[in-house]
């Protein structure tokens, strides 16, 4: 008789198939390690790949971008004891009481678990919008507009009117009001949602500023919605709460995959009706999760675990900016949070040369964007100063010969993408 064994992640072969007869007998032991007792959580993981006491992220040399956190031991034990219901139809517990906890946390009604920050976004202004024509205003650097795919166009049929700081650092009610789209005139597309994003490039929106604009998108019936996915680090940062900012917006977006370190997702809050609609958009943009619990799970843990450090990670950016400003290193805009952006220009530093630099030294490093999460190592920031270093005595010495950088045909030096203010999600 045919026999087919399957071997279990936890166990020896204890479940065995007969071609046959059509049959599948599963031992005891076999459903013990499918559906462990939680008392056997431990045991059972220490017994894995993975154990619990050697468990290391990779992220600890990466400074590519705070996405890159990986989920902690206590996550995964928490994905083992997920319950197992079918969130399309509401059913799953985990996934319903995270989404109750962020919505209690930013003072909404009601919440919705979605696979990313950009389907967050983009399901949240779609829910606002109706019958096109119709605009979004926005900082042009804003990631619903230049890292999301065009979906704004796609999704929403929506205008866009990408807005410059004249402060150069963030959106004011002022600049807002001077590109607003107001009225009936038939040859434009009146703004009906003021997307805001905060942090963006790392740097903090003051509230204060928040209260503004929304109170001029209020006399003008216009929606508010907030692309929060690093807003955890502007509550930790200023000790405002998630529920302050919440008074100011419709719908807000917070990732949990970033800085918090979850594998996957990001919760959207605003009032029932909207997330209904927003649930339509999810479900048609093929987000619908059926065991959810399993992510919902390890995000629950990384609020819980990993938002009261992030405070302590923009304290290790500020000292290691600092360290970098008595090398001599200047940067785009001012170090808030987590994030670094050098002035490679004016180090003249080609960013080849400290990419490579730093893969000598083992970190991985894109350019003039240096990114801080709570992952990263002590000895990895060692090396990222010393990759500095290194890549700006070398530019020096081809500076001094004429060789430094790749160049343009005018002459100038040649940058990459990742060696201006990218705000990637």
């Amino acid at each position: 008789m045919p026999i087919i064994r399957i071997p279990l992640i936890f166990s020896r072969p204890s479940i065995i198939f007969s071609s046959r007869t059509s049959s599948l007998r599963i031992s005891s032991r076999a459903i013990r390690c499918l559906y462990p007792p939680k008392k056997n959580i431990t045991r059972l993981l220490s017994n894995s790949s993975i154990a619990m006491s050697e468990y290391k992220s990779i992220a600890a040399t990466d400074f590519k971008s705070d996405t890159v956190t990986t989920p902690t031991a206590t996550m995964l034990q928490a994905m083992l004891t997920a319950t197992h219901g079918d969130d399309v139809y509401k059913e799953d517990k985990t996934t319903n009481d995270l989404q109750a906890r962020v919505a209690e946390m930013c003072g909404k009604p009601a919440a919705l678990f979605v696979v990313s920050g950009t389907m967050g976004n983009q399901i949240c202004l779609r829910a606002h919008l109706q019958q096109p024509p119709h605009s979004i205003l926005c900082d042009y650097r804003a990631h619903v507009y230049t890292h999301e795919a065009g979906g704004l166009a796609t999704l929403s049929q929506a205008m866009v009117t990408p807005v410059h700081p004249r402060n150069k650092l963030y959106l004011t009610v002022e600049d807002v009001e001077d590109y607003l789209i107001l009225g009936n005139d038939i040859h434009t597309a009146p703004t009906r949602v003021i997307s805001l994003e905060n942090t963006l490039a790392g740097l903090v929106m003051p509230i204060e500023e928040i209260a503004k604009i929304s109170a001029l998108a209020r006399r003008h019936g216009i929606k508010m919605h907030l692309d929060g996915a690093r807003l955890w680090n502007a509550a930790a940062e200023t000790g405002v709460p998630l529920a302050e900012y919440g008074k100011y917006f419709d719908t807000m977006s917070l990732c949990i995959s970033k800085g918090l370190g979850a594998p996957v997702g990001t919760v959207i809050v605003g009032e029932p009706d909207v997330i209904q609609t927003a649930n339509w958009f999810r479900k048609q943009a093929g987000g619908g999760i059926r065991q959810a619990g399993l992510l919902a799970a390890a995000a629950d843990v990384a609020i819980t675990e990993t938002f009261p450090k992030l405070k302590q990670t923009h304290e290790i950016t500020k000292k290691l900016a600092s360290e970098l400003e008595e090398m001599g290193l200047t940067f785009q805009i001012p170090v808030e949070t987590n994030f670094i952006f050098l002035d490679l220009v004016k180090a003249g530093i080609d960013p080849a040369v400290l990419i490579e630099e730093g893969n000598k030294l083992g970190i991985t490093i894109v350019g003039a964007r240096i990114a801080i999460h709570y992952q990263i190592s002590t000895a990895a920031i060692e090396k990222l100063k010393l990759a500095v270093k290194n890549a700006l005595e070398i530019s020096k010495q081809r500076h001094a010969s004429g060789t430094n950088g790749v160049k343009k045909p005018d002459g100038s030096l040649a940058y990459g993408v990742y060696d201006k203010i990218v705000t990637d999600h």
